[in-house]
Formats: structure tokens, sequence, C-alpha cells
């Protein structure tokens, strides 16, 4: 599914935001990337998704090298991704339900089916009483929701998730997670970037822990990744 060979990004005037990452993510693992703030977690899903490009080294991509990918063909692959990002990015002149049904309006999907997609959804994370609201009339935390639930609509081949629950209250965090462990259980890839330990804990998981750009651990042992990111 994923594929990274010796990459390196880097940004002009700073130290390299990833350093020689080798990493392989197999079709329907979950797997936790974390590490400190600036560690190179963000970085790692752009590259992921299309939106950067590596300085050095080989990303595969569905089996597809990505630095061979016409700029054309990029939508077409990101089709296969659902993307929660740190900022959200929701479309602000678009409703709450508008903005989740975006991914499916993409796959022509018949407007009743979309509809009551949207709907279930919403009613997952609490929020159906606010399909017909605008983004910027929403909490954070119920921005971050939206984004999540907008991310697995359409049932993705594969999730990057940037912080899903950093702006979520303790039970709202449980929901998320539960959303993502369901798709997950349907097969779908879920690549999580987190810095809260109580997740690894919880979530007896595969994690990877960069630091400074380098992987310094990759396994299923939280004690073992904790010790590494110290």
């Amino acid at each position: 599914m994923i594929q990274l060979f010796h990459v390196t990004k880097e940004y002009p005037g700073d130290a390299p935001a990833l350093q020689d990452v080798t990493l392989q993510v197999e079709k329907g693992e979950f797997v936790f990337l974390t590490g400190a703030s600036g560690a190179g977690k963000s970085t790692l899903l752009k590259l992921i998704f299309c939106e950067e490009a590596a300085t050095s080294g080989q990303l595969l991509l569905f089996g597809k090298n990505v630095a061979k990918i016409a700029p054309r063909a990029v939508p077409y692959v990101r089709r296969n991704i659902g993307v929660v990002f740190q900022d959200f990015k929701l479309l602000p002149r678009r409703t709450v339900a508008e903005n989740v049904a975006l991914p499916l309006e993409v796959r022509a999907l018949p407007e009743k089916d979309i509809r009551r997609r949207v709907r279930l959804l919403l009613r997952s994370v609490g929020l159906e009483h606010r399909g017909e609201k605008f983004p910027p009339s929403l909490s954070g935390g119920e921005q971050q929701r939206v984004a999540v639930v907008r991310a697995l609509a359409a049932d993705p081949a594969l999730l990057l998730a940037d912080e899903p629950t950093g702006n979520l209250d303790a039970d709202r965090t449980l929901e998320v997670m539960e959303l993502l462990t369901a798709a997950n259980a349907r097969g779908t890839t879920v690549v999580v970037a987190t810095h809260d330990r109580s997740l690894l804990e919880r979530y007896k998981r595969r994690v990877v822990t960069l630091d400074r750009g380098r992987v310094v651990s990759d396994g299923d042992s939280v004690r073992r990744a904790g010790r590494e990111a110290r």
C-alpha cells in the first residue's frame, strides 16, 4: 500500500523535516505515527497524500512511484484516500452536510444515497442536528468531527489522519477512534499521526516513532516507542 525507501524532505533554511525514512505499510494495517511536535509526522502524511514531493528517495503508493504520477492524475489517486487535516480544511461556504457529501458527489452516487449516508455519518458523531450549519459557526471539536466523517464518507482504501482527536474531549475521542477502527475492520488502511499516548496504550496497534525526521522505532510495543521518543 505505502512504501518509502530512504526518503528525505528538506525545506530551504531548515533542518530536514524527514531524514532517510524507509517504511512500509501493508494493505489493511492500522498504524500510529507518533513523536514530539516537529518530528516529521505531518510532513510524512503530506508526502503520502501527494501534497508535497520528497527531496530524495522513493515513495510508492498503491504500487505506483509517486514521482512519476502526472499532475493531472493526482486527483484520481486521491479519490482512494481520505484525509483528516490538522486544520480541518472544511469549505466555509458549504454547509456541514455539503462538506461531508463532497467525496460521495465526486463518485457520482445517487442523491438519495448521498443524503442517507451523510445523515448516518453525522449521527455517528452526534452532529445530525448541525447539518445545515456552516463550518465557521461550529466549535473546533465539532469541525474536527465533521472532518473525520468527511474523510470516511466514501470508504477510502487509505485513510490519513493528522491528530484527529486533538480538539476532542475523552468521550468524543473514543467516538472518533471507534469510527477509525471500524473503517479499518472493513478493509481501510489507516495511518494516524498523534502525540496522545493514551491512544497508543488503549489501541494496541503498530507504532512508528519519529524523532527529528528519523524513524527511531517501529513495532507493536508502546513502551519501546516511549523509550525511543525520550
